[in-house]
C-alpha cells in the first residue's frame, strides 16, 4: 500500500513550520516586533496585524506538560486547556514565553477559569464571547468586546488603530483565507490530489508562518503542483478510497493517532469541518462595511459547539458532506469537552439520518494510550464503508 502520510518536499516548509517558527518569533521580537499570543479562532487577529503586531498561536498541542497543569487543575479537563496551561507554567512555549501579552475568549467554562490562573502569570486579555449567534442578543455585544480589544491593543501598544488599518488587515487576511479556501477545496476532486495528512500540514503550519507574503506564494506553488497532478491523473490517493469528513474539537494534539490510522486503512480525509479548516476559513469579513461591524458579524458566524442553538454547524456539516462527496463522517471529541459531546447526538443524527452518511464518534485524549484501540475502530469503520 502506498504511503500517502509521506509528505512531499513542496510540503515540508509548513512540516517543520512551528518548530522553525520559534527563531522567527525570538527574531521578530528583538527586532522590537510585539507578540501576541492567541488559543482560539474568534480572535479577531486583525486587530493585532493593524495595531503592528504579530499574532501566534500558542502551544497545546501535547501531552508533555499536562502533568504540571494537574498540579493546579482537575484531571479531569480537556487536555486542550490542561496543555496551553502547563506550558505557560513550566516556560516551554517559546511562543508563550515571547508573547508580550496573551488573547482568550469565553469559549467553554474550563477555559474561562484556566485564563484567570493564566492571568497570574502573563498579560491576559479575556474577550466576553456571546453564547448565541442571535443577530439582536449577540452580535451588538461581540461588537462592543471587539472595540474594547482595539482600546487595549492601542494602550498596550501605545499605538493609534485606525479604520484604514483595520481595512488593510482586513483585506490582506481575506487574502490569506481565499488562498486557503482554494487549497483545501482541492479535496473535491477524485481522486484528491493530496491526502489529509498533507492538508492539514498545511493548514496548521500557517498559524506558524510570519511571512505571508512568502507564505502565500508557497501555498499557490502547492495548489498549481496538486492541479498539476490532477490533470496529469497521477494523484497517489486511490480513486476507490472512501472519503473522509474529520468533525468535532480541535484536533492538533491527535492528529497523528486520527488521520493517520484513516489512510493507512485506505481511506482519505477530504474536509475538515473543525477549527481549522472550513468552520473558521469558509466565511470571509465583508469589506464593504464599517470594519468594527464587518469584523463582529464573521468572527460571531463560526459555527462552535458553545454556541446555542448551532445549527450553522450542522448547516456547514451538510453542504460540506455534499460538496466534498462523503462517504463517512469521523468526530473527535477531547475528553471533558462537553459542548461537542453534547452535540453528538445532533450531528450523528444530521448525518446519519438527514445525509444518510455512515458516522462514528472517537473520544480521546493527547496521550498514547488508547492509540491501539482508536487504530481498531477506524479500521472496523473504514472497512464497512
Amino acid at each position: 500500500m502506498k504511503d500517502i502520510n509521506k509528505l512531499p518536499e513542496n510540503f515540508q516548509d509548513f512540516e517543520e513550520a512551528r518548530r522553525d517558527g520559534f527563531l522567527t518569533i525570538k527574531e521578530l521580537k528583538d527586532s522590537g516586533k510585539h507578540i501576541v499570543g492567541t488559543f482560539c479562532t474568534y480572535t479577531p487577529k486583525e486587530l493585532i496585524y493593524a495595531a503592528g503586531a504579530v499574532p501566534v498561536s500558542l502551544c497545546s498541542l501535547s501531552e508533555e506538560t499536562i502533568p504540571a497543569a494537574e498540579k493546579h487543575l482537575p484531571k479531569n479537563l480537556c487536555p486542550l486547556i490542561k496543555a496551553s496551561y502547563g506550558y505557560a507554567l513550566t516556560d516551554k512555549c517559546p511562543y508563550m514565553y515571547f508573547s508580550d501579552m496573551i488573547v482568550g475568549e469565553t469559549t467553554c467554562d474550563g477555559k474561562k477559569k484556566m485564563y484567570e490562573l493564566l492571568g497570574e502569570l502573563k498579560d491576559t486579555y479575556v474577550m466576553q464571547l456571546p453564547q448565541t449567534q442571535d443577530k439582536e442578543r449577540g452580535l451588538d455585544l461581540w461588537k462592543e468586546e471587539i472595540s474594547r480589544f482595539k482600546e487595549k491593543l492601542e494602550k498596550k501598544f501605545e499605538t493609534s488603530i485606525s479604520k484604514e488599518k483595520i481595512s488593510e488587515a482586513i483585506s490582506q487576511i481575506n487574502d490569506e483565507r481565499k488562498l486557503l479556501k482554494e487549497f483545501y477545496s482541492l479535496g473535491k476532486l477524485t481522486p484528491p490530489p493530496l491526502s489529509g495528512y498533507e492538508m492539514h500540514k498545511v493548514l496548521n503550519g500557517v498559524s506558524y508562518t510570519f511571512d505571508k507574503k512568502l507564505q502565500n506564494e508557497k501555498i499557490r506553488e502547492i495548489i498549481e503542483n496538486l492541479k498539476e497532478i490532477d490533470r496529469n491523473n497521477s494523484s497517489k490517493v486511490s480513486v476507490k478510497a472512501p472519503r473522509i469528513l474529520i468533525t468535532g474539537c480541535p484536533i492538533g494534539g491527535v492528529a497523528e493517532k486520527i488521520i493517520k490510522p484513516i489512510e493507512d486503512a485506505g481511506a482519505v480525509v477530504v474536509t475538515y469541518e473543525n477549527c481549522g479548516g472550513a468552520k473558521n476559513l469558509d466565511r470571509l469579513v465583508d469589506e464593504t462595511i464599517e470594519p468594527i461591524q464587518a469584523l463582529a458579524e464573521k468572527y460571531l458566524s463560526i459555527p462552535c459547539s458553545v454556541m446555542s442553538p448551532n445549527t450553522d454547524r450542522e448547516d456547514l456539516l451538510k453542504r460540506l458532506i455534499e460538496e466534498y462527496q462523503v462517504d463517512g463522517v469521523v468526530e473527535v471529541i477531547l475528553q471533558a469537552c462537553h459542548t461537542y459531546s453534547v452535540e453528538t447526538h445532533m450531528i450523528k443524527r444530521v448525518v446519519t439520518k438527514e445525509k444518510d452518511v455512515p458516522y462514528m464518534s472517537l473520544e480521546t485524549d493527547y496521550s498514547i494510550g488508547d492509540t491501539g484501540q482508536i487504530k481498531t475502530r477506524i479500521e472496523a469503520f473504514i472497512e464497512m464503508l
